[in-house]
């Protein structure tokens, strides 16, 4: 689900950060995976079809996009060699003979002109250096016609219990940083989060697609992130994201309680909001 361009923020997915999400890629999918009913449903994805997905990730969408268009094909792309690996795997292990994956930027990346029926993207669009650009480039990617549909965080309101969850837990575990001092936050995991913002409002919605594409659409849409089988799980996974990190027993609790609120039979689920963005790839579009 990552797709960037440039060093600066290149590095980091084939780095640290890559790793980390390619070593726990079905921990991601459980989180993210109350998005997929909408995103597919808005693709619209038959039989034939061809499709691209755009910051594939470790691939799930891209398998989920082959299934539907068999006997289409879809094909992922992300920046994250340690992503691009994992899908491969993830799609030889389970025999999807019709999704392939290439390692490269979306915004840059030379696709076959015309060669998509529908692009995707389940929170793989925000880290772009240059949106107007990269979208322009997908355009160039899809037949005249052809179908966007992605997923992106909306900016969280002050009733976000994602927000109020994960910033909860941020303050109980930067309270036990060494000598009451404030935990460093890791540079790349930064950078990252100030990236998923990028297109956490509409009109930055309609800024990077107007030149190319017509019958955009932007719609609110409420889903549950899942974050663990139970607190103490969900503790487990928020921590390895820093795994040099030690805490107390008490820190451990008291993270743990931080979660326990949200605890169900699904698992640890807080309510979060995305954006459904959908358009249609302009005849007249300058690519």
């Amino acid at each position: 689900m990552t797709t960037t361009t440039g060093t600066r923020r290149g590095d980091p997915w084939n780095g640290a950060l890559g790793r980390h999400w390619a070593a726990h890629d079905q921990r991601f999918d459980a989180m993210l995976g109350d998005i997929d009913d909408a995103l597919f449903a808005a693709a619209d994805i038959g039989p034939g079809d061809r499709v691209l997905d755009i910051g594939c990730g470790a691939g799930a969408t891209t398998r989920t996009a082959a299934r539907l268009a068999a006997p289409g094909h879809a094909v992922g792309v992300d920046i994250s060699g340690p992503l691009v690996e994992r899908a491969r795997a993830r799609t030889a292990e389970e025999g999807v003979g019709n999704a392939a994956y290439e390692l490269g930027d979306a915004q840059t990346h030379r696709f076959p002109p015309g060669g998509y029926d529908v692009a995707i993207s389940r929170g793989g669009v925000m880290f772009f250096d240059d949106h107007v650009t990269a979208f322009a480039n997908v355009a160039r990617a899809l037949r005249r016609g052809g179908r966007l549909v992605f997923v992106c965080p909306r900016a969280p309101g002050p009733q976000s219990e994602e927000s109020t969850a994960l910033g909860l837990f941020a303050r109980r575990l930067a309270e036990d940083a060494p000598d009451g001092a404030q935990a460093e936050a890791d540079p790349d995991a930064r950078a990252a989060h100030t990236a998923m913002a990028s297109l956490a409002e509409p009109y930055q919605v309609h800024a990077a697609l107007h030149r190319t594409y017509e019958r955009i659409a932007v719609n609110p849409v409420d889903v549950h992130t899942r974050w663990g089988d139970s607190p103490a799980d969900a503790v487990d996974f928020l921590l390895s994201r820093t795994p040099r990190r030690q805490v107390s027993a008490a820190t451990r609790a008291a993270l743990e309680d931080t979660l326990r609120p949200y605890a169900t039979a699904r698992g640890v689920r807080t309510r979060a909001g995305v954006w459904l963005v959908t358009a249609v790839r302009r005849d007249d579009a300058r690519v």
